[in-house]
């Protein structure tokens, strides 16, 4: 029956080859299970809530990308989408996290809309490379320096930000930015070691060293000040805590809601959530050897309609805007070619919320080291931006785009800011040929957010 549904001999594998790279796959995004609730929890959803909604959307998301186009791609919680979620839409623009969710649910029917129209390939030529590649680098400081915040090492000061002072509160917060540290630094040597699972790794190592810490009295628990007992609850998952997240989109109290800023944040979790889907769908099939001729994946409307379909089944549950993994590379890498790899990993997450209260239990300066080097992956992506005197008029946009999000604190302003500048600089500069009808309606939009919020 596998051979039928997943035609494995056709794609030169067995179910044994695709087993071992599903799990391959969950243990190198396995953090997601820990990250994601830590960084929702911080704008009052549920923490144990948020870990179940991100389980069972992975779970949809990835069966369905398994069912429908047999790739062996896995979708959850994107990086830097819940950034966006939790840092930008809630804390800096002030919304609801309700609110956050129903606009994750509308982007999701939008998604679904475009990719089963040639909507699809139009949006997805009309932004210029130079802005794609920005924005990924620009989400990676922004998530890099979200990380430095968790871990503790990044604390306000007289200079806006500053450094932590190690030696005052060295029994809370002191020790646990050098616990952070130490995760950093653990978690760059699995990654250049190519260790499988390096990142979960070494979120359970620091977590580990913590609880050393504690049980020889380095580390002392304050309640009071936000530091608790690093020890891990055990326990069965509570799932009635589903409760306060499923269903919140539906109760959302728009008197304080702005019409153009509600628009806005569709807009900037449409347009991050599209070019970061068609991008890993992309470079992940090529390292698979999955394009035709053209350089196109034949299954790409599927697995796109799989990740709209997550992400309608996230929001109503409370999970974040989804999206395929990165990290599914090394499910290929480990010889997975078809749907079962996807198949594997998605049961392996749909078992992982019943030990919730474990995956809780998980301190931030642990779930820091993985927000680093995810945001030094996407840092790395600045390689490929031009910034020869040519090639000035796009490189200028993408700068802006680069250093506003982490310095505005803001993934949307990022955004705002480069396709703005760049239409502005090309039509002024009189390079009209350069900008497309789609970035000029983006341009007028981004303008009229800031004209009226």
């Amino acid at each position: 029956m596998l051979e039928r549904i997943f035609k494995l001999k056709a794609h030169n594998t067995s179910v044994k080859t695709e087993l071992i790279a599903g799990a391959t796959t969950f243990m190198v995004m396995a953090y997601i299970i820990a990250v994601n609730p830590s960084i929702l929890s911080s704008v009052g959803m549920d923490h144990s809530a948020v870990l179940i909604a991100t389980c069972i959307a992975t779970f949809v998301g990835t069966m369905l990308m398994a069912l429908l186009a047999n790739l062996p791609f896995v979708i959850s919680a994107g990086m830097g989408l819940n950034a966006f979620f939790a840092y930008t839409v809630c804390e800096g623009m002030g919304y609801s996290w309700k609110l956050a969710l129903l606009a994750v649910f509308v982007e999701g029917v939008i998604f679904l809309i475009i990719a089963l129209t040639p909507l699809r390939s139009w949006i997805a030529d009309s932004i210029p490379l130079s802005l794609k590649q920005a924005i990924t680098v620009g989400i990676g400081l922004f998530i890099a320096f979200i990380g430095l915040q968790n871990g503790g090492l990044v604390v306000e000061g007289s200079t806006l930000v500053t450094a932590v002072n190690l030696r005052s509160d060295f029994h809370t917060s002191g020790i646990c930015a050098l616990l952070a540290v130490f995760g950093i630094v653990l978690a760059f040597i699995f990654h250049i070691k190519k260790v499988p699972g390096g990142l979960l790794f070494s979120v359970l190592v620091s977590w580990g060293m913590g609880m050393l810490c504690q049980a020889v009295g380095l580390y002392v628990p304050n309640e009071a000040a936000g530091y608790a007992s690093l020890y891990p609850t055990f326990g069965m998952t509570d799932f009635s805590t589903l409760g306060e997240t499923a269903g919140a989109l539906f109760r959302v109290d728009f008197s304080d809601v702005s019409f153009f800023g509600f628009v806005m944040v569709i807009v900037s979790f449409l347009f991050v959530d599209l070019y970061d889907t068609m991008g890993t769908l992309i470079g992940v099939s090529m390292k698979a050897g999955m394009l035709d001729e053209q350089g196109r994946l034949p299954a790409i409307r599927p697995a796109l309609a799989s990740n709209s379909i997550a992400m309608m089944v996230g929001s109503c549950l409370g999970c974040s805007t989804t999206s395929p993994f990165v990290e599914s590379a090394a499910g290929v890498g480990a010889g997975g070619r078809t749907g079962l790899t996807a198949i594997t990993t998605g049961f392996l997450f749909l078992a992982s919320m019943f030990f919730a209260p474990i995956f809780t239990s998980i301190p931030s300066f642990a779930t820091a080291p993985p927000l680093i080097v995810v945001g030094f992956l996407m840092f790395s992506g600045v390689t490929d931006i031009k910034f020869g005197e040519k090639d000035w008029l796009s490189a200028i946009p993408a700068y802006i785009c680069i250093i506003v999000m982490p310095l505005f604190y803001s993934i949307s302003e990022g955004i705002s800011l480069g396709v703005i500048s760049y239409v502005v600089l090309n039509l002024v500069c009189g390079k009209r040929k350069n900008v497309n009808p789609v970035m000029i309606v983006l341009a007028l939009l981004f303008l009229l957010k800031y004209c009226f919020i």
